[in-house]
């Protein structure tokens, strides 16, 4: 029987207490031969296991890496000085400082130095000398989630949090200065988070991290691999088969579309959520478990005050400046949306150095939409039960329930929540919101036919739908676009019964007014 380590993140709890692990300690051992790093990854992913695995190897832990790949490689095992702070444990806004200030004065102890500084970055490089001095072997640092004192006062729109951000901003750009002036005393040194905020100068005091977030030879760093999860879970998947009554092959399909989708290198070599694929089988249920482990508020807070939506996002090609390049441009919000997991790369154009976004898997996708329709829309009920009706409204070819149901949740939709400009702008990105929930069809928004874009068009096994809307136009005319834009063409020879649908909005009840199909 497999001992699936939920919550443990801790690489001697996990070892010690028989817990399954993916050994990654080939490419840890790989990484160990550099000297500074940061690495960007969403949460959740295995960051802090993975400076858990970084403290024990370098603390020499042997034992602990009994019958992993890094014992064919490691001959040594030497004893470093490890300095390890988890910014993940601050849970107060101001609290960063204070922390950082209890982790010297203990680490003080066990390496003195006479020399006493108001500056906590100076007593820092002093204790980085004196553990040198003392163990005769340069030092190694370790910093995890060190945004995480920044994400959390990001675009809250309150005025003590932008004091507090700029703050912390200002304290850590001083205390990563340590690392240039210490350098000689540094054996190795790692920063994980999620973002590596570029347009601020925190990095600028030491020589710069080589930055591995999307780096080929790190990729599988974190996370799981396919050919992991097929091997090292293998008893796993068979008894998912068994609760789902399904075969081997469709529970892998399924678990593909689940959680696989992430790459992070132009090899594009699949990585599955650690978090979800673990409490997967442990459960043995497949949910969005790692989307329900944190509500994204930051990605909420994000999106809600930036002049664009987030499908103007999905699907589209970029440069890679323009996706990992944070600079706190609640313009852009972007570099943030990929950073976090919500978007991933799908393809690389490298005549053109240009990268496609776009969700990685099923759970993102359902999640976020809900997330998003939630707090964009605020309605009166949750969406869910209000999803499982339009599955089933359009499955059947209901087309007078899809109208009942779409314009019953318009209608609970506060009227505070209807913008006074940009109507059309709104209907539309509600409509989209709305579509995105019902992820177990295939969606196209705005899709690119022979005359034009139409709205929606939405395939089922046996039905298709094409949407037309008008704000504050009539349903005819809706339905006449389709006809004369000829959107219907492309599915003359499709054997599924087409449905052509046109409705309007009306801005003043915020719901449709009319609605007509053919």
């Amino acid at each position: 029987m497999i001992n699936y380590p939920i919550g443990i993140q801790d690489f001697l709890s996990l070892r010690k207490g028989g817990f399954v692990y993916v050994d990654k300690t080939d490419i840890i051992y790989k990484l160990t031969r550099g000297h500074i790093f940061f690495l960007g990854r969403p949460r959740r992913f295995g960051k802090s296991l993975l400076v858990s695995t970084l403290k024990y190897y370098f603390q020499g832990r042997r034992d602990l890496f009994e019958g992993l790949r890094i014992m064919d490689l490691e001959q040594e095992w030497q004893q470093h000085a490890v300095f390890h702070f988890d910014f993940n444990s601050v849970a107060q806004k101001g609290a960063m400082q204070e922390y950082v200030s209890r982790k010297i004065d203990a680490w003080q102890q066990e390496y003195p130095f006479a020399a006493k500084f108001e500056s906590l970055a100076l007593r820092f490089r002093w204790l980085l000398e004196a553990a040198h001095k003392k163990t005769g072997r340069q030092v190694v640092v370790l910093i995890d989630e060190y945004d995480k004192p920044l994400l959390d006062l990001l675009e809250t729109g309150d005025a003590a949090d932008e004091r507090q951000l700029e703050e912390n901003r200002a304290f850590l750009k001083d205390f990563f200065s340590v690392f240039k002036a210490a350098d000689e005393h540094l054996r190795f040194v790692l920063l994980t988070g999620i973002t590596k905020f570029s347009q601020v100068t925190m990095f600028s005091g030491f020589n710069q991290p080589d930055d591995i977030s999307i780096d080929t030879r790190y990729e599988a760093l974190c996370g799981i691999t396919e050919e992991e999860l097929h091997t090292v879970f293998a008893e796993g998947i068979s008894e998912l088969a068994e609760a789902y009554d399904m075969t081997v092959a469709q529970i892998k399909e399924l678990l593909k579309a689940m959680y696989d989708g992430y790459h992070f290198s132009t090899r594009m070599k699949d990585i599955y959520n650690p978090f979800s694929i673990i409490n997967c089988f442990a459960k043995s249920n497949i949910s969005n478990y790692w989307f329900r482990s944190g509500t994204p508020s930051l990605m909420v807070r994000l999106l809600a005050n930036c002049s664009e939506e987030v499908m103007q996002y999905t699907g589209q090609w970029y440069r890679e400046s323009m996706f990992m390049d944070y600079k706190t441009d609640r313009e852009m919000p972007l570099p943030m949306i990929f950073q976090a997991g919500y978007l991933t790369i799908k393809a690389v154009n490298k005549e053109f150095g240009t990268y496609l976004l776009d969700f990685p898997n099923r759970e993102v996708r359902e999640g976020l939409t809900t997330i998003l329709a939630s707090n964009y829309l605020q309605p009166k009920k949750a969406p869910g039960s209000w999803v499982l009706d339009m599955v089933l409204a359009m499955r059947q070819g209901d087309t007078e329930q899809v109208r009942r149901l779409f314009t019953s949740f318009l209608a609970e939709t506060p009227y505070s929540m209807r913008p006074k400009k940009d109507s059309e702008l709104y209907f539309h990105y509600t409509f989209y919101l709305l579509m995105r929930l019902i992820s177990c069809y295939t969606v196209y928004t705005e899709k690119q036919l022979s005359e034009g874009r139409a709205d929606c068009i939405v395939e089922t096994p046996q039905y298709v739908y094409i949407f037309e809307f008008k704000l504050d136009g009539t349903a005819e005319e809706a339905l006449q676009q389709i006809r004369d834009r000829g959107y219907a063409r492309a599915y003359e020879a499709d054997s599924r019964r087409l449905f052509c649908i046109g409705a309007s909005f009306s801005s003043k009840t915020g719901t449709i007014e009319e609605w007509q199909n053919s």
